[in-house]
């Protein structure tokens, strides 16, 4: 059986010898693209979950395995639900990469309810009420200077995709450098929370995923991003496709702006369903589950919006060079004037 990424004879041989498997393995992959690669492996009586780089990476610090397996190692028994982690290999003569091995969650992500966006907003709020000291993170990250950082790194981004003028996004980039908050204590960030990066059964939140992105840091960027990617009418025009970011964009290459976002793809789905999903309802129980000061919450949603904006420019001018491959990708341009106008009206 040949599996792109996995020379299953080898890993079978190594998974044999530390005792989580026997005898051959077949193997599915689950996630392609340009982010970290999962497979779910079988022996005869065992499911397990390997998580390797994508093939031909080339910046080892986008694609940490040890940054994965180190946080949700970390996160076992918190209130934060994450897959058992079973086995770190940095050898790379084992698949030719690095690699992890971790609990098999059954799950999927269904349809966003009001219980559900809850949900969700309370394992962000216990994410960020852990110590990072208490659970062995306290040298995660540097969160001084972090959201600064976050400013002057986006702008970078920009800058080597430029193709075109794009109205208001400089004067954002000066409204939020101008006005950068103080953070608050800071906290473990998971860098790109939403429902596409969780596993849901039966209604209940199995397991929160895909933790390349994770630091120490301000938490209110994760939630001003969970909060934009609820707004069904800016999302609404953006593909809902894998948009093949690169790795040094610093989200993963699924991250999406669309389907396996924080809420439903579909912006008319809640209403359908009688239910409505508020963001500044979810804001609210936020701040009261957490304790958290959101009086400056519209700075992290201009972040946000200059971040996803950013995002969606790279693509544009990818497309614009050819260098995309499949369908949605002309209508991402359209997505960053409204998405820069956003963030303008949140950060006066």
């Amino acid at each position: 059986m040949n599996v792109p990424g996995l020379d299953l004879p080898r890993l079978a041989r190594h998974l044999e010898r530390i005792g989580l498997t026997q005898g051959p393995l077949t193997a599915d992959v689950i996630q392609g693209g340009k982010s970290n690669l999962t497979y779910i492996v079988r022996d005869d009586s065992h499911t397990l979950v390997v998580r390797r780089p994508p093939l031909g990476h080339v910046l080892a610090t986008a694609h940490d395995m040890s940054r994965e397996y180190r946080v949700m190692s970390a996160l076992q028994d918190t209130a934060v639900p994450v897959p058992r982690t079973y086995h770190l290999c940095q050898d790379p003569d084992v698949i030719g990469a690095d690699f992890y091995v971790m609990e098999f969650v059954p799950g999927g992500q269904p349809p966003l309810t009001p219980k559900l966006a809850r949900d969700l907003t309370d394992v962000l709020a216990a994410l960020h009420s852990i110590d990072p000291e208490t659970v062995g993170l306290g040298d995660f990250g540097r969160p001084e200077g972090f959201l600064n950082r976050q400013v002057t790194r986006w702008k970078r981004q920009l800058d080597a995709s430029r193709s075109r003028d794009v109205a208001g996004i400089d004067e954002l980039h000066t409204r939020l450098t101008q006005a950068v908050p103080d953070s608050g204590p800071p906290a473990i960030v998971h860098g790109d929370f939403k429902l596409g990066n969780t596993l849901i059964e039966n209604g209940q939140l199995k397991a929160v995923l895909d933790w390349e992105m994770s630091t120490l840091g301000d938490p209110l960027t994760d939630l001003a991003l969970f909060l934009l990617y609820g707004d069904f009418a800016m999302l609404d025009t953006v593909p809902r496709t894998d948009s093949g970011f690169p790795a040094d964009t610093g989200l993963s290459s699924d991250t999406g702006l669309g389907a396996g976002t924080g809420f439903p793809a579909d912006a008319g789905s809640a209403a359908d369903a009688g239910f409505s999903i508020d963001s500044g309802d979810l804001a609210a129980h936020y701040a009261k589950a957490s304790g958290r000061d959101l009086s400056r919450l519209g700075w992290y949603i201009g972040l946000a919006c200059f971040k996803l904006a950013v995002i969606a420019e790279g693509i544009h001018f990818r497309f614009t060079q050819g260098l995309t491959v499949g369908d949605g990708f002309a209508e991402v341009g359209a997505t960053v004037e409204p998405l820069v106008e956003r963030g303008l009206r949140e950060v006066k």
